[in-house]
């Protein structure tokens, strides 16, 4: 069981998350083409907004989210979370940016 603790960081975080998202660089580049195009995918429904995402993977991800990505590879949009458990591990945690499926944890 998660402590209140826990909870409070991670609603104020996603709050954090949620409120820069539009500074967030997309890893292909910090143009405004990729601003553009991360936002028309989300008005198309072709991804889920960040919002969305966090409130889908909360619960399942191995500790708090501490950075966040999203790009665009091979026809494929998908969010890479930054993760810190309370050991001190980190992980990339990558997320289908449509289904909000967790594809791959990698330790770092």
């Amino acid at each position: 069981m998660r402590s209140p603790f826990h909870s409070a960081t991670f609603a104020v975080l996603a709050a954090v998350v949620i409120m820069t998202m539009p500074l967030l660089p997309a890893r292909a580049g910090d143009d405004d083409a990729d601003y553009r195009a991360i936002r028309q995918a989300v008005q198309n429904g072709e991804i889920r907004s960040l919002s969305d995402i966090l409130a889908v993977t909360r619960g399942k991800l191995p500790g708090d989210v501490v950075g966040v990505e999203i790009e665009h590879k091979h026809g494929h949009w998908q969010y890479e979370f930054r993760v810190a458990d309370n050991q001190g591990r980190l992980f990339e945690v990558y997320v289908d940016a449509h289904t909000g499926d967790i594809e791959r944890i990698k330790e770092k």
